[in-house]
């Protein structure tokens, strides 16, 4: 059955909330015996069920429908559903290929190291972090040291950072600038 698209559902257990139309059925099918004579043999009671089931299907009229039509009037007149059909599974998504990274060059001069910039688009060299660019995030990029130059270039030779080493005990550099909030202009403000 399940080749063929069909799914198999179930109510929830201890749940009759969503089995409310089987246990109403089963509440007119009890009154309705309650007023039958009581059956002596399974046979007379199946022969009392199957008369309650064209009585309820071809002769009372049901509330719940429009017109207040018999189930079997409303059944005639629905048209046939299809069968349910198997699912054609949904092609995999496929996502764009990385460009391949440019391959670091061989021979560089000796003081060059390569590294990776973070998320900020930084990176660390002998405990002092080098701001490059935010933009360049996960990229790797080339530090050239020579004496106190540092220039930071990146896999394709273009520079991104030329600065000094910086004086002991400087943990960072930026690539515009001091870190925080930026002194205030003298004068009045161009507001006024």
């Amino acid at each position: 059955m399940s080749r063929l698209g069909v799914e198999p559902i179930t109510g929830k257990p201890y749940k009759p909330t969503t089995q409310g139309k089987n246990e109403r059925l089963h509440s007119t099918l009890f009154r309705w015996l309650d007023k039958q004579p009581l059956a002596a043999t399974l046979d007379e009671l199946q022969a009392q069920v199957d008369q309650f089931d064209r009585i309820y299907n071809t002769q009372r009229p049901h509330q719940a429908l429009p017109g207040r039509v018999t189930p079997q009037a409303a059944y005639n007149i629905t048209p046939i559903a299809e069968p349910p059909r198997p699912k054609t599974p949904t092609p995999r998504r496929t996502w764009p290929q990385r460009p391949e990274p440019p391959q670091i060059p061989a021979g560089l001069p000796a003081g060059t190291v390569v590294r990776k910039l973070n998320s900020w688009g930084l990176f660390q060299l002998d405990n002092v972090k080098y701001h490059v660019d935010p933009h360049r995030a996960f990229e790797k990029v080339l530090v050239v040291t020579d004496n106190d130059q540092i220039t930071v270039v990146d896999l394709n030779g273009e520079a991104l950072l030329e600065t000094t080493r910086p004086a002991p005990g400087t943990t960072y550099v930026g690539s515009r600038g001091p870190r925080g909030r930026h002194p205030k202009t003298p004068g009045p403000s161009p507001m006024s």
